[in-house]
């Protein structure tokens, strides 16, 4: 088949790609050239999407209870006992919680039925951890939730500001994007604003290392320093905003976030005599007890400065998933409606005209955090879980799993067929995958693309939207979902946004809503507002320097804020959480992929040398890391990127891929109070070294139970299953015990502190197991290649034995390079 244009389902970058098929089945892609977001480029997650799109792993048909049965009963069961919660207990009993990992249409028709006729608004999303305070500081300063920027600016900027983010891992293809114009163009500034010297720093002119979650008072002192040079009463609330900051002086300012006041006065120097700047923000800003006063505090500089509604300007929130802002558009957060309206009377009388529905949720629904405590205290009695991982990526984790273990109906639509979640489901819903989905997307730059299926449906799976639709029909609500192909979904959508708008709400797609089957299948990448007035999209927004709900513009006073978590005697470090390069999530996809595990292939604890040193924590040790919640066991890497006393730790393990990597267990359910959203970032642990008798490697043929006291790591290889394991003594008996059992053909060797053993049935080899006081190193890829093709003689055996190749092939050593499998040994070799 020709190539198909879709867009990448990971970060909220929204890169096109080209998928093909070819006569196998083999699934390739590519950049595609001409997509505004990526021009051909994509990141190793991008390139490596081919590999995630087997049915290996996957949810392929209904089931309730575990049990495999058809769509009618599956559907029949779940409305009936959604119904009879919702008669006995009223609508509030109910939840959704979605994902950005939904389209839009999907999005649409979960919130319309929850909001719209069951009558609730407990539906919010995985969003909800990612950009919720970017909402509330867009909605504050605009009046609505809209983000001014296109990635175009960043080009054409002369100061550009990474605060909370490292773009080169979380978005690395606009990274390089950025890294490209700063090459054409050495006069552009680069600042990056954070606690870590991460790999964005590579292109920063100046890094400023400031103290975990002290970044608003650097930006209330740049308004102070701006001040001077603003008219009065050019903003509503400038006074309040200005009087907030009137005492943070440079010199306030180094000593609230640790840093020279050399530094913070270049930074306000270079920001006050730029003529354009633009400030990127994500995790680092949103993750946080006053999260939305820091992105208020980032705006109001853009305000002050005049740095916004201009090329080269404005403050630009990056989200973490492909379709965050999508959510954000259709009502997806519990604090919203649709299509950008609220909860005021006259927005909820316009949503019951459009929708034809007296049940419109009358107030705002229960935020993520606080929804899952109100399962775990039993008021919420039923959650629908759509594509997404809560007892992984909400904090405090064991808290989310013992409120999902008590409720009385979870149900959960998915992909894959083993997720935390999903092991609480009574019913489970197989959804559609990348690939196989037909709907649109909208990027952190307010672009919509389409995402087109190329792949058939596997099993019995179906689209999300139509399970929805199902389940309303069920519960008596099917004239209103009575929708037989995704375009209708849209155009439904797209005339919402312009119903009684008049310019009113920011998010207007109006001009779509008339749109054919074709041209909805042809719809090429644009940025909203779409309207008949702006036909081929807005690029940027408040080139008037007017906002939306009354016009004016508006400034937030400001009063920075430490976290709220506190380091002390007993726990007396920073734990900062995020992610990896070449991970996504909570590893539901990426984590089955040997390339994308090459790069960091163990959940890691970073920490500063001096840390190391303190707590008797060498390069990679085992360590345990816990909190007031909880803990995990991570690999000690040692960093001084880091500062002394912080703590770095990847947020996608899960219990599919360790026993006690997830990191989320640790962290306290802090929320910011104006966007719900967690403090994820700032959380105060312990750490101590984590003693075994022995590490080992273990790759089998076929999935095996693993002894019950052992710590273990799964990692994916092509060609074998393969696991890092670390236990005492009882737990190796376990394995020579098994091997026994089997009665297979053992062959080993034993020495002080090592033990090998390799296990044959027939020829072939079912189990190689390596172990020593400390991780052995072996070849990895000639192990897996034994499995497939054994050794031919006694030398290979011997060799596989040791864990090597018969050719002594020398090992790779670190991954430096996914996209082309180059380790570091080959570059030191090059070198």
């Amino acid at each position: 088949m020709n190539g198909v244009n879709t867009t990448c389902p990971y970060c909220g970058v929204g890169c096109g790609v080209v998928a093909q098929r070819d006569e196998s089945g083999a699934v390739s892609v590519r950049g595609d050239e001409n997509h505004p977001a990526n021009f051909g480029r994509l990141c190793v997650k991008g390139a490596a999407l081919g590999e995630t799109t087997g049915h290996d792993g996957r949810l392929l048909y209904p089931e309730i209870n575990g049990e495999r049965t058809n769509w009618e009963t599956a559907l029949d069961a779940a409305a009936s006992r959604l119904g009879a919660i919702i008669d006995t207990h009223g609508p509030q009993a109910v939840a959704f919680y979605a994902s950005g990992q939904l389209l839009t249409e999907d999005y649409y028709a979960a919130n319309k039925l929850m909001k719209g006729f069951i009558g609730a608004a407990n539906i919010d999303t995985n969003s909800r951890l990612c950009m919720s305070s970017a909402v509330v500081g867009y909605k504050r300063a605009f009046g609505a939730d809209a983000v001014p920027c296109s990635y175009a600016d960043l080009e054409q900027t002369d100061l550009l500001i990474f605060v909370g983010s490292n773009a080169a891992w979380a978005h690395p293809v606009l990274y390089q994007r950025i890294a490209a114009a700063k090459q054409a163009r050495p006069t552009m500034k680069v600042v990056v604003i954070d606690p870590r010297r991460t790999a964005t720093c590579d292109i920063a002119d100046l890094h400023l290392a400031l103290a975990p979650g002290s970044d608003a008072g650097l930006f209330v002192g740049l308004l102070n320093a701006l001040s001077e040079s603003l008219a009065p009463e050019t903003f509503d609330g400038q006074a309040q905003a200005l009087a907030a900051a009137r005492e943070w002086s440079v010199a306030r300012v180094a000593q609230f976030c640790g840093l020279p006041e050399a530094e913070v006065a270049r930074f306000y120097d270079w920001f006050l005599h730029a003529p354009t700047a633009m400030t990127l923000y994500t995790m680092g800003i949103n993750q946080s007890s006053s999260g939305s006063d820091k992105c208020n505090a980032i705006i109001n500089v853009h305000l002050a400065s005049g740095h916004i509604g201009r090329p080269g300007c404005g403050p630009f929130s990056l989200t973490g998933q492909p379709n965050a802002m999508g959510g954000r558009e259709v009502g997806g957060l519990a604090n919203q409606l649709a299509c950008h309206m609220g909860f005021d009377p006259a927005d909820i009388a316009r949503l019951g005209r459009f929708w034809g529905s007296e049940r419109i949720a009358q107030t705002p629904g229960l935020m993520a955090v606080e929804l899952f405590e109100a399962i775990g205290r039993g008021e919420v009695k039923a959650v629908w879980v759509m594509g997404t991982n809560p007892a992984v990526s909400l904090p405090d984790s064991d808290a989310v799993r013992q409120a999902l273990a008590r409720c009385e109906l979870v149900m959960v639509s998915d992909i894959t067929a083993q997720t935390d979640t999903a092991g609480f489901a009574h019913i489970r819903f197989p959804a559609l995958g990348w690939g196989e989905k037909n709907g649109t997307v909208t990027n952190s730059e307010r672009r919509i693309s389409r995402q087109r299926p190329f792949l058939s449906a596997p099993g019995e799976a179906r689209p999300d939207w139509w399970i929805v639709a199902q389940m309303a029909r069920r519960l008596g609500f099917g004239e209103a979902f009575g929708w037989q192909h995704p375009h209708e979904i849209f155009c439904e959508h797209a005339a919402l946004s312009g119903f009684e708008n008049d310019g009113a709400r920011a998010f207007d797609i109006s001009a779509l809503a008339t749109l054919t089957r074709e041209a909805y299948d042809a719809l090429a990448p644009v940025q909203w507002p779409v309207t008949n007035k702006q036909p081929q999209g807005t690029p940027r927004l408040l080139e008037t320097g007017t906002g939306w709900r009354g016009g004016r513009l508006n400034m937030v006073a400001v009063s920075p804020a430490l976290p709220q978590a506190r380091p002390d005697a007993r726990y007396p470090l920073w734990l900062n959480t995020g992610r990896i390069r070449d991970q996504w999530h909570t590893m539901t996809r990426t984590g089955r992929v040997a390339r994308l595990m090459q790069h960091q292939p163990l959940p890691l604890v970073a920490m500063h040398p001096d840390d190391a040193a303190r707590y008797d924590v060498r390069e990679g040790d085992l360590v345990e890391v816990a909190s007031t919640q909880g803990f995990m066991v991570g690999w000690a890497a040692l960093d001084d990127a880091l500062a002394p006393g912080a703590l770095f730790a990847p947020m996608h393990w899960n219990a599919q891929f360790a026993s006690h990597g997830r990191v989320n267990t640790l962290v306290v359910p802090v929320c910011c109070p104006h966007s719900g959203q967690p403090e994820s970032k700032q959380t105060a642990v312990r750490l101590q070294p984590r003693r075994t008798a022995w590490q080992g490697e273990l790759f089998c043929r076929d999935p095996l139970t693993l002894a019950p006291d052992l710590l273990w790591w799964r990692q994916a290889l092509d060609g074998c299953l393969h696991f890092t394991l670390a236990g005492n003594e009882s737990s190796q008996r376990w394995l020579r015990e098994m091997a026994a059992r089997e009665s297979w053909q053992l062959q080993y060797a034993q020495g002080e502190g090592f033990f090998h053993l390799l296990a044959w049935r027939d020829g072939a080899l079912m189990l190689a197991f390596y172990s020593a006081a400390r991780r052995p190193a072996v070849q990895r890829e000639a192990i897996a290649a034994a499995f497939v093709a054994p050794p031919a003689d006694a030398a290979a055996r011997h060799a596989l034995l040791a864990g090597k190749s018969a050719q002594y092939a020398p090992a790779k050593g670190r991954t430096i390079c996914s996209c082309f499998s180059v380790g570091e040994n080959a570059i030191r070799a090059a070198i």
